[in-house]
């Protein structure tokens, strides 16, 4: 793994575990910020816990991927939410980090890729 995909991880992990925080201890900004936007405060729970399962997710190597998912997946029900309190500027802002996490989904490291099968036929040569 490259230290811009290590850093791009850490990153996206370290503000996916503070936003996930702030909405399993159901701080009031959060819960005034989901009621604005029509939500019951229940549905912090679920969220906040999407927010840090995803991150710890990503701290073993199988299951990364399903990890990073996860935490792009809470940002951009984050991003939803926020789009449905009326702040179309910072909406599309909080879209960066989704976009990040999603690379981190769809990507693969360097040198991870699987292995072929010894079977198989060789490729064909030129």
């Amino acid at each position: 793994m490259t230290y811009v995909r290590i850093g791009l991880l850490v990153i996206v992990g370290a503000l996916s575990l503070a936003a996930g925080a702030a909405k399993l201890m159901q701080v009031d900004q959060e819960v005034s910020f989901f009621l604005a936007a029509g939500l019951q405060p229940v549905w912090l729970l679920p969220l906040g816990a999407l927010q840090v399962i995803g991150p710890a997710l990503t701290l073993l190597g199988r299951t990364r991927r399903i990890g990073a998912g996860l935490t792009g997946l809470g940002f951009l029900v984050s991003t939803l939410v926020i789009l449905a309190n009326g702040n179309p500027g910072f909406a599309a802002i909080s879209l960066i980090p989704v976009a990040i996490a999603f690379f981190l989904f769809a990507t693969r490291p360097p040198g991870s890729e699987p292995a072929r099968d010894a079977r198989a036929e060789p490729p064909a040569s030129p």
